[in-house]
């Protein structure tokens, strides 16, 4: 005899039988539907390892749903997730105060110390009232999500008569992302990059309940193209596009794609990029006719 039998009434079938035909539930509630109704002693009643074949879970994942089913006062309640015991963790630091821990974790250390550790970081957060307070595990996986490791260092060198040249850029594009949200004068970073196309010799194989997705390894390469992409960080798209090439002209049509078709009421649009030589105003000459060239440029900073 199994312990905790499902023994589904008319009712319960009839409610379960909807939700599978329908399949406008979440993936986990349609499996326990499905498991519910396989394990049903009135209907198929199936043993719990048929069923885990069946629908590629584990065993003790049906005898949980069965379990649950069984104890539960709302028996068609084991569909759903169990509710928290308690409440969900509540993060010490929102957005801008991890900005400010990676601020000042890159920043000089405390006159006296050499680096920062994890506790003097806590300390000063704390004494910046920027938390009440703060554990240093805490500390520690912030850092490390953002990838930043204050107990090592790596030296290098910029030349001196290029250090001003890199800190004016760089300063420059830092001033844009600080500006106010615009409209009128929208953000947009662009960067391109080749891709290799490649294409199977052999077609791949689909996964299956309990079989994994086989893929053969050789393949061939017909060519490659060039990515270019183009988002805007404060507005929350972005938009790929596909080229053979990425010369002075595909730059300058995507531009005016950028100006005309995206952001056709805009009066300027700032874009972020690198210093690529066709990254130039002198590409939309280049491209189109200088009236339209003129049109174009008059609407667009490159930063």
């Amino acid at each position: 005899m199994k312990k905790h039998k499902v023994d589904l009434t008319t009712e319960e079938r009839q409610t379960l039988e909807t939700i599978v035909r329908k399949g406008e539930h979440s993936a986990l509630k349609l499996m326990r539907a499905h498991i519910l109704l396989k394990a049903d002693s009135n209907g198929p009643g199936w043993s719990d390892a048929r069923i885990a074949e069946a629908f590629g879970c584990q065993e003790k994942t049906v005898y949980n749903v069965r379990k649950r089913f069984a104890t539960d006062g709302r028996r068609l309640a084991a569909l759903e997730r169990k509710p928290q015991s308690r409440p969900s963790h509540v993060r010490k630091l929102d957005g801008q105060g991890e900005a400010r821990l990676i601020a000042l974790a890159c920043s000089d250390p405390p006159e006296g110390f050499a680096r920062w550790t994890l506790q003097l970081l806590a300390d000063e957060l704390v004494e910046l009232q920027i938390v009440e307070s703060i554990s240093i595990e805490t500390i520690r996986q912030t850092l490390k999500k953002n990838a930043l490791r204050p107990h090592r260092s790596s030296y290098w060198v910029i030349p001196p008569d290029e250090d001003a040249a890199f800190v004016t850029a760089m300063e420059a594009v830092l001033e844009v992302y600080e500006r106010p949200e615009d409209a009128r004068f929208p953000v947009v970073a662009m960067d391109e990059r080749p891709v290799q196309l490649l294409e199977h010799l052999r077609p791949p194989i689909p996964m299956k309940p309990g079989r994994i997705a086989r893929i053969d390894y050789e393949y061939k390469r017909p060519g490659s193209v060039t990515a270019f992409l183009f988002t805007a960080p404060f507005q929350g798209w972005r938009r790929v596009s596909i080229r053979q090439r990425r010369t002075s002209i595909d730059w300058a049509e995507e531009v005016k794609h950028l100006l005309d078709e995206v952001y056709p009421e805009a009066e300027r649009v700032t874009l972020v990029c690198d210093n690529l030589n066709t990254h130039k105003i002198k590409s939309l000459f280049k491209a189109f006719p200088a009236e339209e060239a003129r049109r174009l440029a008059a609407r667009l900073e490159i930063v």
